[in-house]
């Protein structure tokens, strides 16, 4: 009875977590199917998750914090879809008034939702690491990787390379999460694997309801390459150095913040 127990509150906690993707390809079906007066739906579907997130962040289910986390992520994950969709990868048919160099704003919004079950699941699983391997091969291999997105138009693809690497640098990092009052331990190679197989799968809903389109789904819809499972692989392991990062960055402030504060009580007595 006790892992059933176990398993539906870490459900609970994972869908907590997931509010703003669901919201996210619950506007897309919605917009698809139902049509939105007076307005472009690109330009409705970026009304709504602006209305989103401003509800998560009033209500409580996102802090501050994880507001200028999202928002970093929005503009990195535009500026890789400005650039795409200039190249080609895909692209977004449907007019729209808030649509930059072919791309519609709410695009962000998609890599974002990365950003936000990331910060959501970090938080409700009390989540740690081990073995991280440090401020320096974390960065380095973080922005090789998102400049390999850019760079394999016009030079080799080191995708595989920088996956081996991947394997190598985290091979001792363990993510630590709590469900309740037990802690487990999960590599976190393979949480890289779970995430990215989750979100290619999200990215088939996505392409479904017209989202955006890949250069052979123009005619008819079909299943999103599996190779695409690996480009998500390594974008999560962007998502996840940026965010340990910022969360490192916060814990040292706090850390900081609180030996000046005991400093300046033991001047005081």
């Amino acid at each position: 009875m006790k892992p059933i127990i176990q398993l539906l509150h870490f459900g609970y906690h994972q869908s907590m977590s997931c509010i703003f993707p669901v919201a996210i390809f619950g506007t897309l079906a919605l917009s698809n199917v139902i049509a939105v007066p007076f307005i472009h739906r690109y330009d409705a579907i970026l009304l709504i998750l602006l209305g989103v997130q401003y509800f998560m962040y009033r209500s409580g289910l996102e802090t501050r914090d994880e507001i200028k986390v999202i928002c970093i992520f929005h503009f990195i994950g535009l500026l890789l879809e400005l650039y795409k969709v200039w190249m080609g990868s895909w692209s977004y048919p449907e007019p729209g008034y808030t649509k930059l160099l072919g791309v519609p704003l709410y695009s962000g919004f998609m890599y974002a939702s990365v950003a936000s079950f990331m910060c959501q699941v970090w938080r409700r699983l009390r989540m740690d690491m081990t073995g991280w391997p440090g401020l320096r091969y974390s960065v380095l291999l973080g922005g090789a990787i998102y400049f390999n997105f850019f760079t394999h138009h016009f030079i080799p693809d080191f995708r595989w390379w920088l996956t081996a690497l991947v394997f190598i640098i985290f091979w001792k990092t363990r993510i630590i999460y709590r469900v309740r009052t037990i802690t487990y331990r999960m590599p976190l190679t393979l949480a890289f694997f779970i995430v990215g197989f989750f979100i290619w799968l999200a990215e088939n809903i996505a392409t479904f309801f017209d989202a955006w389109k890949y250069p052979d789904q123009h005619q008819t819809w079909q299943l999103v390459s599996f190779s695409k499972i690996s480009s998500w692989f390594l974008l999560v392991i962007i998502s996840v150095i940026i965010v340990a990062q910022l969360k490192n960055v916060k814990a040292s402030r706090t850390r900081n913040d609180s030996c000046s504060c005991k400093d300046c009580v033991n001047e005081e007595l």
